[in-house]
């Protein structure tokens, strides 16, 4: 408790501290559990990520020190751990491709720290040039417009440019990749914040009354309207249930946030219904997510079946509450285990303990973003802190629901923990508004500095009795 309650600086770099003695014995821990010949530079590997981790906290210091202290070390945990996992998953394709005689793959682990490093260089950027966030205001219909494009663009490129896995979501620019959905969705929400502000009065005003709710007019829906237009055409064209869902669940509930008003989530949901009713009858990628969903043991077999999804339940049903312990389970049985499924590995190596405290940290850093938009004043920072903490949130639920077949695969990634470079970049940007808006929230909740006492008035005013010197006359 009195750590908590020192200087924010000094508290975030002790909980960085901890964070990094935790990945550093995680490192150890799984580098000793694998052959002597394929014993990888782990250590090396922590020791980069140290001075990375450093840098982010150097960045705070002097360009946010009045951010909240806490989301940076649950973030760093968050990233450690999946640096661990991606190269513990290495050295297992590592084991199998020399068992197999076949030539050792490339490593991932590197890569990953590589884009750490670039991710971390931009959100030191965002803090340095976003000093005030209102100022993102300013841009409101440029985010718009280029959130929408950077969303459908996939979709209407030819396949060879954009379709990775059946899903038509990555835009190839030589031999890099990106994903222009991660980062269109901060766009959208910067969007979405200036625009609810600007009309609130479209979203507040009421129409007819039904069972105590006072439903929106039909003329003020187009909004919503045209964001569920554009989640049915990411659904349509790019084939991605996850980013349409991430899309229109952040607007619903940024809506919800600016007016209060059960009725907007009600409508919202009704459309949400209907979208996903035809989306099953019109679409056979969608059938088919939710007939592996279903029983994916009766479409193990099937291109494109149940066999991820059962392979990643045989690992969490052996890693139990506990799990195998780390270099001790097999992740690399499940294809994409360091990109969609890395919450998959990491319950079958940590057990429901291990994923537990994996979903914790991703709810103190949500639980932080939430603190900010409740305590910063101004309407478009609220909205901001709040869709950009929603997003995180609802993410990771769409993951690890997938994961763990609590609903449809929807084949996205953890932030923070998996493989890839626009995952890595988006979420880090987002933790760099996140902080920029707790400084703000801080600096107004800060006690004003004590007036400088006033002098008494001349009655009031004491005596003093001074010595006069001897005259020397």
């Amino acid at each position: 408790m009195r750590l908590l309650s020192g200087p924010p600086r000094r508290t975030e770099l002790a909980l960085l501290g901890f964070a990094l003695v935790v990945i550093t014995a995680g490192m150890v821990l799984t580098d000793s559990h694998e052959p002597g010949d394929l014993v990888g530079s782990g250590l090396l590997l922590v020791v980069v990520f140290a001075v990375l981790c450093g840098a982010a906290h150097v960045a705070i210091r002097f360009f946010a020190p009045d951010a909240d202290p806490l989301p940076l070390p649950c973030v760093a945990l968050l990233n450690g751990i999946g640096l661990i996992m991606i190269h513990r998953i290495d050295q297992a394709y590592a084991y199998d491709a020399k068992q197999d005689g076949e030539p050792i793959p490339g490593q991932d682990a590197p890569r990953q720290l590589i884009w750490v490093a670039v991710a971390i260089v931009m959100f030191a950027l965002v803090l340095f040039k976003v000093r005030d966030h209102r100022k993102l205001s300013n841009y409101t219909y440029v985010a718009g417009v280029l959130g929408l494009g950077l969303l459908v663009l996939p979709g209407v490129l030819p396949a060879s440019l954009s379709e990775v896995n059946g899903a038509k979501l990555w835009l190839r620019l030589g031999p890099f990749s990106l994903q222009p959905g991660e980062f269109s969705k901060i766009l959208i929400i910067v969007f979405a914040s200036g625009f609810l502000v600007a009309k609130h009065h479209l979203f507040a005003s009421a129409g007819k009354r039904f069972l105590g709710m006072e439903l929106p007019r039909a003329r003020d829906l187009g909004p919503l309207l045209v964001t569920w237009l554009a989640s049915v055409s990411v659904v349509t064209f790019e084939k991605e249930l996850g980013a349409a869902l991430l899309f229109f669940g952040v607007a619903l509930f940024m809506i919800y946030i600016a007016t209060q008003r059960v009725s907007w989530i009600l409508v919202g949901l009704a459309l949400f219904v209907v979208g996903c009713v035809a989306a099953y009858y019109l679409f056979g990628h969608i059938r088919q997510r939710v007939s592996t969903w279903a029983d994916p043991l009766g479409t193990y077999d099937r291109p494109g079946g149940g066999y991820q999804v059962s392979q990643s339940l045989f690992g969490l049903g052996t890693g139990g509450l506990t799990g195998t312990g780390l270099g001790q389970g097999r992740p690399d049985l499940v294809p994409f285990s360091s990109t969609d499924f890395i919450s998959g590995a990491i319950g079958e190596e940590l057990g429901t303990v291990g994923l537990l405290v994996m979903l914790l940290l991703y709810l103190m850093v949500t639980m932080r973003g939430l603190r900010a938009a409740m305590l910063v004043e101004d309407s478009y920072g609220k909205l901001l802190a709040a869709g950009l903490s929603c997003s995180l949130a609802l993410q990771v639920f769409v993951v690890v629901g997938g994961v763990t077949g609590l609903i449809p695969l929807a084949g996205m990634t953890m932030p923070f923990l998996s493989y890839g470079g626009s995952s890595l970049l988006s979420n880090y940007l987002i933790l760099a508004l996140l902080l920029r808006v707790s400084s703000a929230a801080a600096k107004e909740s800060a006690p004003p500095p004590p007036p400088p006492p006033k002098a008494a008035p001349l009655p009031q005013a004491s005596t003093v009795l001074v010595n006069r010197p001897p005259s020397t006359s």
